[in-house]
């Protein structure tokens, strides 16, 4: 008998299969059905023979990616405007996007949502960000389709269509796309980087993070980082993402990758080294009505602009540089070289990333997307900057006087710092508005460089199609020639609501493709139309409550055709054509669920009036135990704002015991329940200001002890002040007065721990990194008692009171 009679039915097997997987000279991963993801596996017929050395062995169905498909690296700056970064006109030197430019294109309609979290899920999704129920960063999610913080699963993201598709993903930098009450060891996790499609994630995931004393996860895991004075998380996320790309690319050198790098520059706080802030000593002491002349001026020269283009007039807020007083001066001329420092700084860490790709031999063939903010720059730091930014979210005032009192310290880890809104609008040159301003281009005009050496053979040119975050995943996908999955992990999809930018890659006079986008952020809004823009200012970024009401909103209308900077309104002039756009906006707002729009602002950090999930909600205690830590507070049990206890069961060794039994966030705002030298002591940290501390004049004895912090509120209203005392065993050790408290907010990263200080130290009564409970801590638990200020809603209602 032949061996090919034997083989038999084995042999018919492997054919089927390599006709399925396709022939030697027709690559499997061309011939693979990839609009329903994951890729199905062939159904092969059953193996009859008995014998393993009489049959051949079907081919291993492997997924790889379509061949010639690139290399995928997504930049994304954080809050950074349109006219900050050299490489559009900008003074803020970034060599790196300079050099990507030369050799590659340059977007100078390239546009966003105006905001963080929308922006990012848009981005990585090519829906709409309410289509991603992203109306809103994650902290303001509400009940509302459209609104709700979590990513629907008939929204796929970009990195799982990839992923499934033979790609390896990593993810570097901030993430802001999980939902608030997600980010805690209960989970679930499904929104989380490493389960929306990446490989690998190393990076924060919150709207900010302190960049000296970050919040990292490794995937699901809480880093441990080093306790070394030069740390910077900058620094910390480039190492990590040339470290995998170069694993990756020597396991497997034919895979491709996608890399998202998105720094938590140049957001808030504004943390750089001295150095890089050094680099930028008197260059803006002409203020930054100077600064956005000078920036037109470059940005007509560059060509990124048109000719004639004039500065939109900045918003009445924005004092004039010259009527400044020699204190403002000083502080915001400070202010603007920290900022620039931190952009040049990002662009430096950006520059070693790249230059690890070419020495991997990866540049060439490296679809690069450097997008040069996620929004406008931000005016959240009002007219005078913060030294401390949480003060903003507590409604606590901050003078000049009072933040030049922090002068050198701003920058450095001692601060928590954020610059003056003038700053912001000359960021945005040459439009008037800023970050959170969706109605206007200043919120979502950010620059686009795009460079893939492979794929492009245009260098240096400018390409000024209207476009939005939303096309960059079609981009992705044409240029790896995948189709747009129909199907993922069993979830009927969403269609992609972006169109693909590589028609303009080779030529800049071809018409553009996205015709119709609108926009929307906490009621300012607005509707782009093959060349028109109309919209309304509902509210600006410093203010808390909005100008109009939503139906009596004011609106204006561009043609922004000839009119590149907004400013010559003709809503007057062309009633028609604004009503035309106001009810075309209405029509993309129910058929995207922007509607209904909530444009509340304070009540929306409180989950019982926003009417988002919260772990804690009905709940009036919570017991935790050593070793936890890291718990937000969208996830621990809220003390503000009223009455409550805190108890603690521990063992004292003999000879005494230090360190921290429980805190809640850090150096910028939060308490503290520790001992020093043996002592019960509590402290109260106001918004990085003031400390409060209550302490036990003796030490406890050796064995077991209860130890009770009791706070009395004094009510009346949010952010008021209360009487804290201490009691060991039941029995009353100390008392004292806690003037203020934090109406609303403690930390964005730093969370609760117990049994340590993790992070920044709430106390400086002890050290970072080394402040571990020496004892044995049982239980701790905290008990709030009956609210003075009423109902949740009445008590996200008084803070909103306050604000004027």
């Amino acid at each position: 008998m032949s061996r090919w009679t034997a083989c038999g039915r084995a042999c018919i097997y492997a054919i089927g299969v390599l006709m399925m997987v396709g022939a030697e000279n027709v690559p499997a991963a061309e011939r693979l059905d990839r609009t329903v993801l994951p890729i199905r596996q062939p159904k092969l017929p059953a193996i009859t023979a008995l014998d393993a050395r009489n049959v051949a062995a079907p081919p291993r169905f492997e997924i790889s990616a379509p061949r010639g498909a690139p290399n995928v690296l997504i930049l994304l700056i954080d809050d950074l405007g349109f006219g900050m970064s050299s490489v559009f006109g900008g003074p803020i030197r970034m060599p790196t996007a300079e050099r990507l430019a030369a050799n590659g294109l340059r977007y100078n309609h390239f546009h966003t949502t105006a905001l963080c979290s929308p922006t990012r899920t848009a981005l990585l999704s090519g829906r709409n960000h309410h289509m991603n129920n992203m109306g809103g960063i994650t902290e303001i999610a509400t009940a509302f389709p459209g609104n709700t913080g979590q990513r629907p699963n008939e929204v796929a993201p970009l990195a799982e269509m990839l992923r499934l598709n033979g790609y390896s993903t990593g993810f570097f930098g901030k993430n802001h796309e999980t939902a608030t009450w997600e980010v805690s060891p209960s989970g679930p996790t499904d929104r989380w980087p490493t389960r929306s499609g990446f490989d690998k994630f190393y990076g924060f995931i919150g709207g900010e993070t302190n960049q000296w004393s970050p919040l990292v996860y490794d995937g699901l895991t809480q880093v441990e980082l080093p306790q070394d004075s030069n740390y910077h998380f900058m620094n910390d996320m480039t190492n990590q993402a040339i470290h995998w790309m170069r694993s990756q690319k020597s396991l497997t050198p034919d895979k491709p990758f996608f890399i998202y790098f998105a720094p938590g520059a140049t957001h808030a706080p504004h943390h750089v080294p001295k150095e890089w802030i050094a680099k930028y000593k008197g260059q803006f002491d002409g203020g930054w009505d100077r600064f956005r002349e000078e920036t037109l001026a470059r940005q007509i020269k560059l060509g990124v602009v048109p000719e004639g283009t004039a500065l939109a007039p900045k918003p009445e807020a924005i004092k004039d540089w010259d009527k400044l007083t020699a204190d403002e001066r000083k502080l915001f001329t400070r202010q603007m070289e920290i900022f620039a420092g931190f952009g040049e700084y990002t662009d430096s860490e950006i520059g070693r990333l790249l230059r690890a790709l070419e020495e991997t031999g990866q540049m060439n063939d490296t679809l690069i997307f450097y997008i040069l903010g996620d929004n406008g720059t931000s005016a959240e730091g009002g007219p005078n900057g913060l030294f401390n930014e949480y003060t903003y979210f507590n409604h606590v005032p901050e003078s000049v006087e009072s933040i030049l009192q922090h002068f050198d310290e701003l920058g450095g880890p001692m601060s928590y710092n954020h610059m003056a809104a003038g700053w912001a609008v000359a960021g945005d040159t040459p439009f008037a508005w800023t970050k959170q301003v969706a109605s206007n281009f200043g919120g979502t005009r950010n620059g686009l460089v795009i460079h893939w050496p492979k794929g492009i053979s245009s260098r240096g040119e400018l390409r000024s199609q209207f476009h939005h975050v939303i096309d960059v995943t079609p981009t992705v996908l044409e240029a790896a020639k995948l189709p747009e999955p129909k199907v993922v992990n069993g979830s009927k999809q969403e269609p992609i609501e972006g169109v693909s930018m590589v028609y303009s890659f080779e030529d800049a006079n071809a018409k553009g493709r996205h015709h119709v986008q609108y926009f929307e952020i906490m009621g300012n809004r607005g509707i782009y139309a093959d060349g028109w823009l109309a919209g309304t200012v509902h509210r600006a970024p410093w203010e808390y409550e909005p100008r109009r009401t939503l139906v009596d909103d004011k609106w204006e209308l561009y043609d922004a055709r000839t009119d590149f900077s907004l400013v010559n309104d003709l809503a007057g002039k062309n009633p028609a054509k604004l009503k035309q756009l106001q009810d075309l906006f209405l029509k993309e707002a129910v058929k995207y669920r922007v509607l209904p729009i909530d444009d509340r602002l304070l009540e929306r950090l409180n989950p019982a009036t926003a009417g988002r999930p919260d772990l804690m909600a009905g709940r009036t205690s919570l017991t935790v135990y050593e070793g936890m830590k890291g718990m937000s507070e969208n996830v621990f049990i809220n003390t503000k704002n009223r009455s409550h206890s805190i108890t603690a069961s521990v063992e004292i060794p003999e000879g005494g015991a230090d360190g921290v039994l429980l805190a809640q966030a850090g150096r910028f705002g939060g308490w503290s329940l520790y001992m020093k030298d043996g002592k019960p002591t509590y402290t109260y940290n106001f918004v990085g200001l003031q400390r409060f501390t209550v302490s036990s004049p003796e030490p406890l004895a050796a064995g077991t002890a209860t130890v009770r912090y009791e706070f009395d509120y004094d009510g009346g209203g949010p952010g008021k002040g209360g009487t804290g005392r201490l009691l060991v065993n039941g029995k009353p050790v100390a008392q004292g007065r806690i003037d203020h408290t934090q109406c609303c907010v403690f930390s964005a990263d730093e969370g609760a721990d117990v049994g340590m200080d993790d992070g920044t130290p709430v106390s400086e009564d002890y050290k970072a990194g080394d402040n571990a409970f020496t004892g044995k801590i049982q239980r701790i638990t905290i008990e709030l008692a009956q609210q003075k200020l009423g109902t949740a809603a009445e008590e996200a209602s008084g803070v909103v009171r306050r604000a004027d």
